[in-house]
């Protein structure tokens, strides 16, 4: 999967077993659209959550057994109901997702990091704990392992993305951290690459990364395939890190994108470390 759309998770990638295929395609289904509900396209606040309440009343007709709302989004939850019944996965993932996506529509700044990492704990650690369900992992270690992982791939696509964030409004970087580097929104938002912002992204991108060493231990405990993928995924968004240091933290300019130059360091880096 791209780096580039719902943001470093494999969507259905061969390294899966062809079973799981489905029920993955049906969960990124799910998120990629409302995901786009809450952040693509000209529709103002109140359409955006008007619209996202349309996917919380699917939810709730699946938990509890009633018929799906006849609208344009009923054979997603058609396919999204039958795997969730088939797998027994629970809907309190997809609820948080919502609610993340949610506060996209009417939250743009975050005062700190608890404040950013309780955001990414909904956007993100969701999609990992789902794909663990399906694998039958359920054990506390794996699932906050899996959490640091999807968090990191949320951390690094926002500083991947700050130019792209700046036009929609919002600015994932702490306002703490901001004080701290001593460095404005206005600094910011002129897209200016001097010595406080190149201290600031070196700051974030060692703490995304830091992260992400905390649940890379996940990807040699796991068996097979989902293991494999695990891999490819930690190193991918690692790469981007790099990526990140590459440009001398200029994403205003140069936005960091994986090559397929990179995917065959990422694939010698799997098979090596």
């Amino acid at each position: 999967m791209s780096i580039d759309h719902y943001e470093n998770f494999p969507v259905a990638s061969r390294l899966l077993p062809k079973r799981l295929r489905e029920p993955v395609e049906a969960i990124y289904a799910f998120a990629r659209g409302a995901d786009d509900v809450a952040d693509e396209g000209e529709a103002d606040a109140q359409t955006r959550l008007d619209q996202l309440a349309h996917y919380r009343a699917g939810l709730d007709a699946i938990e509890h057994g009633r018929p799906l709302p006849k609208n344009s989004l009923r054979p997603m939850f058609e396919r999204l109901e039958r795997k969730v019944r088939e797998y027994a996965l629970p809907l309190d993932p997809f609820r948080k997702l919502l609610s993340a996506f949610e506060q996209d529509v009417v939250k743009t700044r975050y005062a700190d990091f608890d404040e950013l990492i309780d955001y990414c704990q909904r956007s993100a650690a969701p999609v990992g704990r789902l794909l663990l369900h399906l694998y039958g992992v359920t054990d506390t270690a794996s699932l906050q392992r899996a959490d640091n992982i999807c968090m990191a791939l949320q951390l690094i696509n926002f500083w991947q993305d700050v130019d792209i964030d700046l036009d929609k409004q919002r600015l994932y970087i702490p306002t703490e951290d901001l004080a701290r580097f001593e460095l404005t929104e206005q600094e910011i938002a002129a897209r200016e690459v001097g010595p406080r912002w190149l201290a600031l992204m070196s700051f974030q991108v060692e703490r995304a990364r830091n992260m992400m060493r905390q649940g890379a231990p996940l990807a040699r405990d796991l068996p097979g395939r989902i293991g494999w993928e695990l891999r490819f995924v930690i190193h991918g968004g690692l790469r981007v890190l790099e990526r990140i240091e590459q440009v001398e933290y200029d994403v205003f300019r140069h936005r960091p994108t994986l090559s397929r130059p990179d995917w065959l360091w990422i694939a010698w880096r799997v098979l090596t470390q």
